[in-house]
Order: C-alpha cells, then structure tokens, then sequence
C-alpha cells in the first residue's frame, strides 16, 4: 500500500489543475438546468482542491522544493510545475477563498446568470497553473485562462453597472496581456529560453550590448505584472469593476491582484536578485518598484478616505494592500519578504470576507423594513413592569440583546476594520510589525536608516491610519446611524464562509509563531534563486531506476 502512495504522491501536483478543468467540463455537459447538482460538484471539486493544496504544502515543507515534469522532458526542454512554499501558500490561499465563495453563491448569486460554475472552476484552474507553473510561457497561458474566466465572472448577474466596468476592465487586461506576450518574445530572443528556472541562470550570461535590451524585454514584461497588480496609473479600472462583481465574484477577484504581486516576486527575484546570478542587473528597477508601490498605497489610502461606498472601500484596501507589498519587494530583503508573505494572506482572507460581507449588509440595510420604535432596544413589554433600574432622569433601564444575525454583521465588519487598517491584536498587525521591524532593521549596525526604510514606514502608518478612519465611518454611518431595522435574516450558506474566512484569520493570528516562521522560510528561498534553477534543471525524467515523476529538492 505504502509504494502505491508512494508512486500516485508526485502525481497530486497536477491534481489542483485537472480537478476544476475536468468538473468545469463535466458542468457544462450536465447543462444548465440542474443547478444543484453543479453546486455539489462545485463544493465537492473545491473541497478537493483545497485537500490537496494543503498536502502539497506539507510535502513542500518537508522537502523545500517539488519539481513535477508532465511531459516527461527535462527541463528547459519541457513543461515543468514547479511546487515550494511560496507556491503551496498561494494554492492553499486561492483554494479556501474559492471554496467560500462557492459556498457563498449557494445561496442566491448562482441563480444570477448561466454557467456560473464552470466559470468559477476555470478561474481557479488559473490561479493554480498561474500558481504551479515554472514556465514563463505557461504563465502566459494560466492568466489568459485565469482572465478569460474573470471576463464571464464580471458580467454574471448582467446590468449596466457591470457591463460598462467590464469594458475598462477587459481593455486594460487585453493591453497587459499584449505587454505580457511582447516582452517574453523580447526575452526569448535574447537568451534563448523562457523556463524560469533556465532564465535566471542565463541572466548573468547576457553580453553587455544585449543587456539594455533584456532590460527593456523585463520592464515590458513588469509594465503587465503591474497592471494586473493593480498599480498606478493603471488600477482605474479595478474599483469599479470589483464594487459593481457580485459577491462571490469579488471575493475571487481579491486575490487576482495577487497574482500580479506573486509573478513580480518570482521573476525579480529570480532575474534580479541580489545574491543570485543577476551579475551586473542585480536590484534593477528596485527605485521603480518602490514608487510604484508607495504611490499606489498612497492614493488608495486616500481614495478610501473620500469614499462613502462600501464596494469602493473594499476595492480601495485591495489597491492598498497590493501597494504595500510591491513596495516591501523593492528592498530585496528575505526578512521583509517573509512578513510581506504573512500580510498576503491576512489581506487576501479579509478583502475576500468584506466583500462578502458588503452584500450581507448592504441587502440588509436595502430591505426596506423599519422598526417603528424609535429606541428599539428598549423592551416595550416590560414598561408595566415596575421592578425595574432607573437612571438619573428616572428612565427605564430596560434592554434587550441584539439579535444574533445583527451581531454577526456587526462583530463581522469590526473584525474587517482591524484587520483592513492592520491594529493589534489580529494578523494583519502582526504582518505589519513584522515588516516596520525588518525594513528599520535594515539600517541596523550603527547604519543610518535609508529615506526608502522611512518611505516605506511612512506607507505603512499612514495607509492603516486612513484605512481606520475611513472604516470606522462606514461603520458608525451603516449600522449607528442608519434608521432602524429589523433583524437580517441569513442563510446558513451566507453567514458560514464569512464567518470561515475571518476564522482564518484568527487562526493566522493564533499561530503567527509557526506561520511567521513558513513564510520567512517560503522568502529565504525566494531570494536564493540559484537552489530554485538547480532543483528544475536537476529534475530527471521518469525511468525504471526513478518512477517517481518528481523530484523532491532540500528542505
């Protein structure tokens, strides 16, 4: 029994890329008629994935690095997936957020428009050959199956809203995938490959006269990654487009820009890195990232400030969150690195639980249905009885509790508010400590701390101080000030992901030890790119003396 687990392990790292393909086409021959068997098949297919993301994690931990070869050809010459921890995080990431959303759409949205399911399952097909993938040219090929989804999503549910922000929405990501296409021709033609792997040793071998060309073919190749990371000027279309997604559509979309972050993280680092085999390009574009990130987070910050829209400030911490990361990258430093990681996935769970929590709310205060009483926490039964505590005015002191579905909202959209403007005690503040203590650290040794570190500090403070301001206002204004209501009435279905996904931070927050410790390992290896090319280029095919399929690199 052991061999046979032993023979069938290697081949789970394909499992997170068959699964929703094979369920996406099982959907759409089962037609659209039967919705909730494609609701079970969805669950069951999700579920499934987010098991084995989770062993893939495992087995990455335990082994460092995981190369599968589909194809059975040595890499540069063939298809390589490429599984280490940074990968297995963004996996596991993308498979719990997509599970909830699922669950979520149980409830209502499903109903909203055709082939919600299948569009749903090739999204995350995407995200996962996006996240798996160690070909840049596969790469290209998971984001347009990624996007292509993502362009069905945006539309589900109709309306106009919709449709004019999927034009923008559609034209910007056309134009970065053209970007994304142009320079990796460009790359391709000055070093002869695009397995990532091959890319980041031959980076040291280009000829000075051909270097400011593979240069230009790396700052193409960014100018796509920012855009779908949502950097300025290019993110326009990315508040509108998510705040007019439906519910579970958008909590999907919160973890496109990321993908955007992750592809800058793996290719800078592997092409540029400082203590790899970038030779003479070690740290180019560093200043540019920097400012990219700073004015990115800076104007989120203040459009969250200005706005009054609860869809917009869900966007607006997106933009913000992705700022903070593209700037924490510029450093090159694995320590902030790591606490950068650990703020990606507190970011990423509870921009994907506002979202679902904004439909919550927003159905909620739209219901249309007032409670007469004027101070509805008074209990007006009970004003016969005279038992009764009395205030200074001689008024009753009679309460009743909320409801629970009251307070859920409520305790929910608190839980967003610190974890969006990063205060203690939950995860999002520990990722923030985390990188204010490596990015002062830098300058540690009796060093001056560098106006970038302070830069940074300055983007971090100020981003959570406005993010608390303008959260704490939609607060006050959606459930103090609002006229009062009757009680939400919540699904099962509804309440349950939003309710999960904050766990999940929680959770994150309860073992930021163990977690801290991952992600900082997850970016020693980031910044260390000659082990990833050694590890894939290392990989032998499948033979009688090795059936494995796979090759488990050191932990």
């Amino acid at each position: 029994m052991s061999g046979w687990v032993q023979r069938l392990m290697p081949h789970l790292v394909v499992a997170p890329l068959l699964l929703p393909m094979l369920t996406a086409a099982l959907m759409l021959l089962i037609g659209e008629g039967r919705r909730p068997l494609k609701a079970a098949l969805g669950l069951g297919s999700a579920l499934l994935g987010l098991g084995a993301a989770v062993a893939l994690l495992g087995w990455a931990e335990a082994c460092g690095r995981v190369v599968y070869l589909p194809g059975n050809w040595p890499a540069p010459f063939g298809i390589a997936l490429v599984v280490d921890r940074l990968s297995a995080l963004m996996l596991v990431l993308a498979s719990a957020v997509g599970l909830c959303a699922l669950l979520f759409a149980t409830a209502r949205w499903h109903k909203a428009g055709v082939h919600f399911y299948p569009l749903m399952q090739l999204q995350l097909m995407g995200l996962a050959g996006a996240f798996l993938t160690g070909d840049l040219f596969n790469l290209f090929v998971f984001f347009e199956i990624m996007l292509a989804a993502s362009y069905g999503l945006l539309l589900h549910g109709s309306g106009r809203p919709r449709v004019r922000a999927s034009v923008h929405y559609v034209a910007i990501n056309l134009a970065a995938s053209s970007l994304f296409l142009i320079g990796a021709s460009m790359l391709y033609g000055v070093t002869g490959t695009l397995n990532m792997a091959d890319l980041s040793l031959r980076a040291a071998l280009i000829p000075a006269a051909d270097r400011g060309l593979f240069h230009a073919a790396a700052g193409i190749l960014a100018v796509a990654f920012l855009a779908k990371a949502a950097a300025w000027p290019l993110n326009f279309w990315l508040v509108p487009a998510y705040a007019a997604a439906t519910a579970p559509v958008g909590a999907v979309f919160a973890l496109l820009t990321k993908v955007g972050v992750y592809a800058l993280a793996r290719l800078w680092t592997l092409l540029f890195a400082e203590g790899g085999a970038a030779g003479p390009s070690a740290q180019v574009g560093s200043d540019v990232l920097l400012f990219f990130g700073v004015v990115t987070g800076s104007l989120g910050a203040l459009g969250m400030l200005g706005s009054q829209r609860l869809g917009h400030l869900a966007g607006l911490g997106v933009v913000v969150s992705s700022g903070t990361l593209m700037a924490a990258l510029s450093f090159g430093r694995w320590a902030l690195t790591g606490s950068a990681l650990f703020y990606l996935v507190s970011s990423t769970l509870v921009a994907a639980a506002f979202f679902l929590l904004i439909d919550l709310v927003e159905r909620w205060l739209n219901s249309g249905t007032t409670v007469d009483d004027v101070a509805p926490f008074l209990t007006a039964s009970l004003e016969e009885d005279q038992d009764v505590n009395l205030d200074d005015d001689e008024e009753r002191l009679v309460g009743r509790p909320f409801p629970a579905s009251t307070a859920l909202l409520g305790l929910a959209f608190l839980a967003c508010t610190l974890l969006v403007s990063g205060l203690p005690p939950l995860s999002s503040f520990v990722g923030k400590l985390g990188m204010l203590s490596a990015v002062v650290g830098v300058g540690a040794g009796g060093a001056a701390v560098s106006w970038r570190a302070w830069l940074f500090v300055l983007l971090l403070l100020g981003g959570g101080l406005a993010s608390l301001v303008a959260m704490t206002r939609a607060g006050i204004r959606h459930f103090w000030s609002a006229a009062p209501r009757e009680a939400p009435r919540l699904r099962l279905a509804e309440g349950l992901p939003v309710v999960a996904l904050l766990l999940a931070c929680l959770a994150l927050t309860m073992g930021a030890g163990p977690a801290m410790r991952y992600a900082n390992e997850a970016a020693r290896a980031l910044h260390a790119p000659r082990g990833y090319a050694d590890d894939v280029l290392d990989t032998p095919v499948v033979s009688k003396e090795q059936p494995l399929g796979a090759r488990c690199g050191a932990p």
